[in-house]
């Protein structure tokens, strides 16, 4: 632990950082305690939920250090967007990425000889190549920090081979201090991590998964394509993601939406790759684009204003949904979330696992994440506390941003239900799937129910409170609690589980969701990100940013995020000073964008600035410099205007109204103020900083 002084001094310090470099005046919750330690030199394991601001936590330590700190990203996109950003603050940051031109490598190299270079990002895949360890020995690197840590771990669900590599060159280079970010990781997934990238347990922070600006939503489906083009076209102007499990239907889904007006573009890993990389720069920089496509998107997409995330088709586990919609919202604004799922999905994803060529234990660990995630499906209650709950926080209460929440389901007893479907798969010797079952059911004598004597089964025609539509959601549930499970040996065939048997014994009751039976279809209304008033006006903000952006080939957000534009709208600021107040608006952005959006927001162009009085806005000194200014202008030539000329510099008067000297003494002691400077306003500029 630092020293209160030492302590003290080190936050002061990357406050300052915070504020001139990135334009916020605090931190979000959790970085803080993260950056001190990775400042103080501390191996770090930080799980944050996505849009925590997982990569300011190496990235302001890197710039309050010296040395290299080298970056470990897994996609070239999220690396030269990064890299850009950092550049428009101000930041010496470079990549080496196999999407770099010639001139860029040797661009980058040169910086590293140099030691100008603060961060650099490299893909995992380049640390097998034998000239990477030499040229970072050869550059001092200080820190490596691991993004996306979970690609380390093979309990995680984005394992990366080449992520092993790490370990070996932190030991390389000497033990460099490591630290490691990801949003999402469990127990096993978290000690993977430390046993392959840590030669002893680092500082582990565990801020916490909840990301309650996402609204989350499940629907068992019922015209799928007509659920997602229903739930998108409310959303029209706002960016988002379309997953869906085939390349296919990326496409079909993408052409449905276009046909109904909506920007959007499909992607998948049949694409060629000039193709793909068109269209991630396009999801980048352009507004209100939806992306439909395979999970091969999004890992790493740096995009801070997505607005929403559907899934077309259930993801393969409960930490890949999480990862996939934590997509949206990572300005911390809010952001919607639909997911919809059925019988199919559930026999694809168990048939995925169980043909796999994985231990048995992790077959049955990848089946029982898949049964959180239908758990959560198919919950009762509040879904957040499902979703929390599996990742070891407890909350009660109801989160009121869930449709369960905004609507409860109503549930019965569904003991009997469960009972006669149980039954029917056990006197069917676990041969069939839900639809021969529920012929027998409902005492339909089909050509394949005569064929196997299935009519004289004493469950036939037992299940005739219950029409088709009602039995398959009573399957799809028992399903979700993993009563039965599909057996891909046997072509989906359902098969009982150790879970249904109390229930088929009568030895404990089971409540069913009635809402799920009756396919209720709740969809959630979007949320509006201004009121009507500031509408126009965020839409003015956007168009001057987009033709920014355009102009300078970089992602929206890179100029300003959302968030930042948002914050104009709502405080109309009418002056730099009161432009440099607004988050989002760090030294180099106040310079080269604010007279621009400025001019936007009153009409008006402001008047040039001097680039000192530039910076004193940025401290929220700018109305005591204009009062020293014009109290020094009065006094240039004396007190009667006949003395010789003397005056202050900008760099002068910015100082003291930094520094805000409330003695002769201390006014004395900024550098540039002189004997005679301070005879002539020392008396005068005092008075002027206690009148403020």
């Amino acid at each position: 632990m630092l020293p209160v002084a030492g302590y003290a001094g080190l936050m002061s310090a990357l406050q300052t950082l915070l504020s001139d470099v990135f334009g916020y005046d605090s931190f979000r919750p959790g970085q803080a305690e993260i950056i001190e330690a990775v400042t103080a030199g501390e191996d770090v394991l930080a799980i944050l939920p996505t849009g925590a601001g997982k990569s300011l936590c190496y990235q302001l330590p890197a710039l309050a250090r010296e040395g290299l700190t080298v970056v470990v990203s897994p996609l070239i996109a999220l690396m030269r967007d990064q890299v850009r950003a950092l550049r428009s603050a101000g930041v010496a940051a470079g990549a080496l990425t196999s999407g770099n031109t010639e001139e860029e490598t040797e661009a980058v190299f040169a910086a590293l000889d140099a030691g100008a270079l603060r961060l650099l990002y490299i893909a995992p895949e380049r640390l097998a190549l034998g000239g990477t360890e030499r040229l970072l020995r050869r550059a001092g690197v200080r820190m490596i920090a691991v993004d996306e840590a979970h690609c380390v771990s093979q309990w995680g669900h984005d394992f990366r081979p080449d992520y092993l590599r790490v370990g070996a060159l932190r030991e390389a280079l000497g033990d460099v201090q490591m630290t490691a970010f990801t949003a999402t990781a469990d127990a096993e997934t978290r000690a993977e991590i430390v046993e392959r990238l840590f030669n002893a347990p680092p500082r582990e922070f565990l801020s916490g998964f909840d990301r309650p600006n996402l609204y989350l939503a499940f629907q068992p489906k019922d015209r799928p394509r007509q659920q997602i083009l229903h739930f998108v076209l409310p959303r029209r102007g706002q960016s988002g993601i379309v997953y869906a499990g085939t390349r296919n239907k990326t496409e079909a889904l993408a052409g449905a939406l276009r046909q109904e007006g909506i920007n959007a573009i499909s992607y998948h890993a049949g694409m060629e790759a000039e193709a793909r990389r068109e269209a991630e720069e396009r999801f980048q920089r352009e507004d209100g684009i939806v992306v439909c496509a395979t999970v091969a998107f999004g890992m790493g997409v740096d995009k801070p204003d997505i607005r929403f995330v559907a899934h077309a088709d259930l993801p393969k586990s409960i930490e890949s949904y999480y990862q996939e919609v934590g997509r949206a919202g990572r300005d911390g604004d809010p952001a919607d979330t639909l997911t919809l799922y059925g019988a199919d999905d559930i026999r694809f994803r168990r048939a995925q696992i169980d043909e796999g060529l994985a231990p048995p234990d992790r077959k049955a660990a990848d089946h029982a994440r898949l049964n959180t995630l239908l758990a959560l499906a198919e919950a009762p209650t509040c879904r957040r506390e499902t979703l929390l709950g599996y990742f070891g926080e407890h909350t009660s209460g109801g989160c009121g941003g869930c449709d369960l929440c905004r609507e409860a389901p109503e549930r019965f007893d569904g003991t009997e239900a469960a009972q006669k479907a149980l039954s029917t798969v056990y006197r069917t010797e676990e041969r069939f799937g839900a639809g021969h079952l529920i012929d027998i059911l409902l005492g339909k004598a089909t050509e394949k129910v005569r064929a196997r004597g299935h009519e004289r089964l004493s469950t036939f025609g037992i299940g005739t409170e219950f029409d088709q539509r009602q039995w398959q959601t009573v399957f799809l549930q028992l399903m979700a609690l993993d009563m039965v499970r599909p057996d891909a040996a046997r072509h989906g065939a359902l098969r009982l589980t150790e879970a249904a048997r109390p229930v088929l014994r009568g030895e404990s009751a089971l409540r069913l969701r009635r809402d799920s039976l009756n396919r209720v279809a709740r969809r959630p209304a979007p949320r509006a990100m201004v009121s009507d008033e500031n509408a126009p006006l965020l839409s003015a903000l956007k168009a001057k940013r987009r033709e920014l952006a355009e102009a300078a080939k970089v992602p929206a957000y890179v100029i300003f995020p959302d968030r930042t534009l948002i914050e104009m709208t709502e405080h109309r600021p009418g002056s730099l000073d009161a432009m440099a107040r607004i988050n989002g608006v760090g030294a180099k952005k106040l310079e080269k964008f604010g007279a621009t959006f400025l001019a936007v927001l009153t009409g008006d162009a402001p008047d040039p600035v001097h680039p000192t009085r530039r910076a004193a806005a940025l401290d929220g000194s700018g109305d005591l410099y204009d009062a020293l200014a014009a109290a020094q202008s009065d006094l240039v030539f004396g007190p009667d205007g006949t003395e010789k000329r003397l005056d202050c510099s900008a760099k002068l008067i910015a100082a003291i109204a930094a520094a805000k000297p409330s003695s002769q003494d201390a006014l004395a002691r900024i550098p540039g103020m002189d004997e005679r400077r301070l005879a002539r306003f020392g008396p005068t500029f005092l008075r002027v900083i206690a009148e403020h």
